[in-house]
């Protein structure tokens, strides 16, 4: 069944790990209520935030259906996963997945084709992964990893033809070419989230529907505020957008463990253990960095009244 898919934000889910490197589902629970009670419309599950190319498809399978069974009966949830190479054994995972209950399920733009490949190859195996899965919504991520492969307007127009094609993670970052995509997909059901915090506020002005992007394990209650008031509330939008974009900076860190830490402080008590990155790396002055935005943040939501 192909779902609606609500405007808002939809924080990339982050994984949380024991000391022992397995998944800590005790972790999973705090953080699917902490997203709830921060005003998320939903969550982008089992992405790269997740650290799926570091997780078996085992253990991706078993965390996505944990999280369909103890999520908030409003929380809306699309999902990936999408990380093998080749199509049959994409295929075989993606019917996995959206047995689950799924809203959606997101491709990963870069698992089509080859980054020397064209946009015909892409087209070819998504048309032959879309016609060999169920009747349900479905989305695109334009993953950085392990390359960038960002859709060309008339390639998402095509992809969107068929009115299954409900969500799209933009990653592009740049205004210009957010609205040549909007335009080329006008009136056929697709939405765009768009990843990037220093250009979120034109693109909502542009027409995206609104935010997937990694800052939602951060302050994802200021994302929806922006998401929600930014037409009735011009000037104050304009303060959190510049709030917002500068706070991004944290992206260049350590993330996902500067996520996972940022969340300790926010009363997750998670830990910050990732299979991605080494987190014994993460260092007392990266950690006085975290803790110094989370006072920011605080002050900025009590001067505006946010939150």
């Amino acid at each position: 069944m192909i779902k609606n898919i609500p405007d808002g934000v939809y924080p990339t889910m982050v994984t949380p790990f024991t000391d022992d490197n397995k998944i800590d589902y005790n972790g999973v629970l705090a953080m699917l209520e902490w997203y709830s009670n921060n005003g998320v419309d939903g969550i982008f599950a089992i992405c790269q935030s997740s650290e799926i190319f570091f997780l078996s498809f085992e253990e991706r399978l078993e965390l996505l259906r944990f999280i369909m069974k103890n999520k908030p009966a409003d929380m809306s949830v699309v999902a990936s996963g999408h990380t093998a190479d080749e199509l049959d054994r994409q295929i075989y995972e993606a019917n996995a997945f959206i047995s689950e209950g799924i809203d959606a399920y997101v491709f990963i733009a870069n698992r089509f084709a080859k980054q020397d490949e064209d946009d015909s190859v892409f087209l070819k195996n998504y048309e032959k992964m879309v016609s060999s899965i169920p009747e349900i919504g479905l989305g695109i991520y334009e993953c950085p990893y392990p390359y960038k492969r960002l859709m060309a307007p008339e390639t998402l127009r095509q992809c969107a033809l068929d009115g299954r094609l409900k969500f799209l993670k933009d990653t592009c970052c740049r205004i210009g070419e957010i609205e040549a995509k909007l335009k080329a997909v006008e009136g056929l059901g697709l939405k765009i989230y768009n990843a990037n915090s220093a250009t979120l506020l034109e693109s909502l002005r542009a027409g995206c529907a609104g935010f997937s992007g990694v800052m939602g394990n951060f302050h994802p209650e200021l994302y929806s505020w922006l998401c929600k008031n930014y037409k009735t509330e011009p000037e104050k939008a304009e303060q959190v957008q510049a709030f917002l974009a500068f706070a991004s900076l944290a992206e260049c860190q350590m993330y996902p463990v500067n996520a996972k830490y940022h969340l300790g402080l926010c009363g997750v008590d998670i830990g910050y253990n990732c299979r991605v990155k080494d987190a014994s790396l993460f260092t007392e002055g990266n950690k006085k960095e975290i803790q110094q935005m989370f006072t920011v943040e605080k002050m900025f939501k009590e001067m505006l009244n946010i939150g």
